[in-house]
């Protein structure tokens, strides 16, 4: 944005402008954008609004002393900004999307249309059921879908996403345990379990107890026999794991937690790499999550929403969670009180209808030999990658992958490069980067899930440049390049260690966004 002298107006600008070596800080078509309280301008305004009516304050005291401090902008500003800023996001609509345990993959636009139909885009929770009996139908039928695939017996659909239906899990083994009047104080977690089991676990009441990890990455068997005991209420266990494994004495694990008296609960953020190919009730699971926004393609990211529906074993689906859907010669309805032996209710309502629908209609059109491709060809993909790869970057446990692909940083040993540095060069080369730092048992991890999306020609373009890039480490002069790097995009790196601990989220007038010197303002 120029001032009136054809200069930049911020500080963000004027430094991009440096780096571009353009007037403007533009560089071509990627336009250099300032935030909507620099542009904004006291009295401008895209509509006109009558004035508002004389009427007598019933503030009690509260009402405001100053102006509300929003930006005053035209129409075409408004839209301008916006559009520039959508135009600095990776998606997946853009470009393959890497990110390890996340399943960034391609939403089809089918879901989007029937999440739009009329009588399902704009129904409310609050009508009465026999206005919404097709709703609660696709429920059920979603439902049934999930105890299929899943072979689980009962599925508690209301849970928001992934944390949430580990949350509903634990809840429902809390109170299997109880109502056999067993108190018990432990949850086990091997060291590769997502982050939210722990915390789930503690905010359950729980000591977390971690089982260590065998030198080919899978749970240590004989040190979770050692950590059994009569005090441990489950286990929290993932698969495929957070290192992209399968774990192959799963059952055995299984069997191992029953004889304890306990529970297994597993984290199904995984089930994209197994669905239509394993059904975990077949593997001795009593309860185990499953991410609709990851495995059945709905919108993923941009916080949200997700859903989490909870399958449940036979010896836990008395204690399902309310709302859940019901039918009879009276057509369907929703049971939402009345059940002895239900924990009780998880939300206000019945779970995340735009994700049932976009859900159900990815399962259909796929079928069930649609839904097996999917897990085949997302392993298949992971494995691609693991060996198109193996030759220039270190994979961190031998043997093939699932659905994700982990690396290390042994690659880049004596280089001066970090992951953070490789991953940051990747914003260059035009990709988001792969999850980093992240299976934490794992020293520098990088983990790729390219998922079932991607073409041949997508993996090989996305790993033709990881090569070149390893290649570009090892040189041996290009360690500046790699910690400058980014250099291409509107923003340079950020100093993000002190992004967190001091992190500016306030603008205030006069700053034009840079940080504000707080020991000045003091």
């Amino acid at each position: 944005m120029l001032n009136r002298q054809g200069r930049p107006t911020t500080p963000h600008a004027a430094a991009n402008s440096a780096v571009t070596g353009t007037i403007t800080g533009n560089r071509g078509l990627q336009m250099e954008e300032a935030l909507i309280f620099e542009i904004g301008e006291e009295g401008r305004t895209g509509v006109d609004l009558p004035d508002a009516p004389k009427v007598k304050d019933r503030l009690g005291g509260l009402k405001r002393q100053g102006r509300i401090g929003l930006p005053g902008l035209s129409e075409p500003q408004v839209v301008r900004h916006f559009v520039r800023l959508s135009q600095k996001n990776y998606s997946i609509d853009a470009g393959l999307y890497p990110l390890g345990s996340c399943t960034m993959k391609h939403n089809p636009r089918l879901n989007e249309k029937m999440a739009r139909l009329p009588g399902l885009g704009d129904i409310h929770p609050l009508q009465p059921a026999s206005t919404v009996q097709g709703a609660l139908e696709l429920i059920d039928q979603l439902a049934g879908w999930l105890k299929t695939l899943t072979g689980m017996p009962a599925v508690a659909m209301s849970p928001a996403a992934g944390a949430h239906g580990e949350l509903c899990g634990l809840m429902a083994i809390r109170a299997a345990l109880k109502a056999r009047g067993d108190v018990r104080k432990r949850i086990l977690a091997p060291e590769s379990a997502h982050g939210t089991n722990p915390a789930t676990a503690a905010l359950c009441g729980y000591t977390v107890d971690p089982i260590p990890a065998t030198a080919e990455g899978r749970v240590d068997l004989d040190a979770l026999q050692a950590k059994l005991g009569p005090d441990v209420a489950a286990i929290m266990l993932t698969n495929p794991n957070t290192c992209g494994l399968f774990e192959r004495d799963i059952k055995t694990v299984a069997d191992m937690v029953h004889a304890a008296g306990a529970f297994f609960y597993c984290d199904g953020a995984n089930f994209n790499a197994i669905v239509g190919k394993v059904r975990p009730g077949d593997l001795g699971i009593d309860a185990m999550h499953i991410n609709l926004h990851k495995t059945f393609s709905t919108p993923h990211g941009g916080g949200g929403p997700g859903s989490g529906p909870v399958v449940l074993s036979d010896a836990l689906k008395d204690f399902v969670p309310v709302p859940y859907v019901v039918h009879g010669s009276d057509g369907y309805r929703l049971v939402e009180s009345g059940d002895a032996k239900s924990f009780g209710r998880m939300k206000a309502f019945n779970g995340q209808m735009g994700m049932f629908i976009r859900a159900l209609a990815y399962m259909m059109s796929h079928g069930a030999d649609g839904l097996k491709r999917v897990a085949e060809d997302s392993v298949l993909s992971a494995n691609y990658v693991m060996a198109s790869l193996k030759d220039v970057m270190t994979p961190s446990f031998e043997g093939p992958c699932m659905h994700e692909a982990l690396f290390d940083d042994r690659f880049l040993k004596d280089t001066g490069v970090t992951t953070l540095d490789f991953a940051k060069a990747m914003i260059d080369e035009g990709y988001h980067p792969m999850t980093v730092y992240f299976p934490l048992v794992v020293h520098g991890a990088m983990l790729i899930e390219p998922t079932e999306s991607e073409s041949k020609d997508s993996v090989d373009a996305f790993v033709t440049t990881l090569r070149g890039l390893a290649e570009k480490a090892k040189q041996g002069d290009q360690v500046a390049w790699f910690q400058a790097a980014p250099q291409l995009t509107p923003r340079r790196r950020l100093d993000e260690t002190r992004a967190a601990r001091s992190p500016v989220l306030r603008w205030k007038p006069g700053s034009n966004g840079a940080p504000i010197d707080k020991a000045a303002a003091e």
